[in-house]
């Protein structure tokens, strides 16, 4: 029986929120959303964040289902450095490369803005974190959940509050904080799998 449990969904909605906020999807969500109507804007983006959820928790639990507990956590321990150090080392100007054309109706709005963050979200810090969430937790419901709120909320402050929300925490401030974050669930994740 599938169960909520909300210390997992806030645990992984924290982590995927901070991961987002500094990324390349959400500086495409306020280039499209300033040339075109905020709100299909974020309704193509959440449409695309739906679709990678699915596939990144998928490929979490289908690894967890492949390989023996000890190596799991060594893999979610070394995919979660990996994370760490792509985010730690993550370009500042990746907004510079997402200018878009704007839309001209409320469809084609919501089309290219689905179309843009389908594509830029493809091996993306948040889809690494979410599979890794996945097979760390156990709990592809809870974990998918977690991460959609937060990528969906991250879409809505970009589309809401465009440029005022880089004022509130740099985009190198918010990427340092979420690779200090991965770090630390790597270095606890690896001491797990050499424990068990």
């Amino acid at each position: 029986m599938l169960r909520l449990h909300p210390a997992v969904i806030a645990s992984v909605f924290g982590l995927v929120f901070l991961g987002e906020l500094p990324d390349k999807t959400m500086f495409a969500s306020l280039v499209l959303s300033a040339r075109g109507r905020p709100g299909s804007v974020w309704i193509g983006a959440a449409l695309a964040f739906l679709v990678h959820v699915v596939i990144a928790v998928s490929v979490g639990v289908a690894v967890f289902h492949l390989l023996p507990a000890r190596a799991v956590e060594a893999l979610t321990s070394l995919l979660f450095f990996g994370a760490a150090v792509y985010a730690w080392r993550a370009r500042e100007d990746e907004e510079e490369e997402l200018a878009v054309a704007g839309a001209i109706s409320r469809r084609r709005t919501i089309l290219t803005a689905a179309t843009v963050i389908f594509v830029a979200e493809w091996g993306d810090l948040t889809q690494v974190i979410t599979a890794n969430l996945a097979l760390r937790y156990h709990s592809p419901l809870n974990v998918g959940l977690g991460a959609l709120a937060a990528l969906w909320a991250v879409a809505a402050l970009a589309v809401i509050l465009g440029p005022r929300l880089l004022g509130l925490l740099s985009a190198r401030q918010a990427r340092l904080v979420g690779a200090a974050v991965l770090l630390a669930l790597a270095v606890a994740t690896g001491v797990e799998a050499v424990v068990k």
